[in-house]
């Protein structure tokens, strides 16, 4: 495990887990330097210190990625929905993923993990324009809660659709956007 200061331009990582082994990347970009399109996109760190995917996602990548987003991170060796920031089920199976053809190569556990790859650095054109634009599309979701938490005086409650709010979450969207301030 390496600290975050140590994934810089140029740097080459190894990846070798359970779901992927001998695939390299170089780190292009410096950490967390993302296009001004995602900017507001919410941090692989500050996801998994909040609770993503029931605890169950990344637990054997602790060499690929900082050591810091595991001491935050909140992890589990089966799946729980009470480590969900919502404590909500807000996830589909891998299988399911590969099977509606979600999975973009060479990020084989999904966009969240091309997300993680992206923040650190790596830079794919194609893969990241369309991943890019997924994100963007799922922004819509952000759209329905806030204006149903307005309409139903709910500004600002975890238990008001907990799962679109997780589901945001999970996409690196602010799960309370009928608290933002317009831009």
């Amino acid at each position: 495990m390496r600290p975050v200061r140590r994934f810089v331009p140029k740097t080459v990582i190894r990846v070798n887990d359970k779901m992927q082994s001998k695939y390299t990347y170089t780190l292009d970009a410096k950490y967390g330097d993302v296009a001004d399109e995602i900017k507001n996109a919410i941090p692989p760190e500050r996801m998994l210190s909040e609770g993503v995917f029931s605890g169950k996602y990344m637990n054997d990548c602790k060499k690929e990625f900082p050591m810091e987003w595991y001491e935050n991170g909140k992890f589990s060796t089966s799946p729980d929905i009470s480590i969900n920031r919502f404590k909500v089920k807000s996830r589909l199976i891998l299988p399911e993923w590969k099977r509606r053809g979600w999975i973009i190569e060479p990020d084989i556990r999904g966009w969240f993990q091309w997300w993680c790859r992206y923040y650190l650095g790596r830079r794919i054109p194609d893969v990241d324009r369309r991943n890019i634009n997924r994100w963007k599309a799922y922004k819509r979701h952000s759209a329905q809660v806030k204006i149903n938490a307005i309409k139903k005086k709910r500004k600002g409650d975890p238990t008001f659709r907990p799962k679109q709010r997780q589901g945001l979450l999970q996409w690196a969207h602010d799960p309370f956007p009928e608290l933002l301030k317009k831009n």
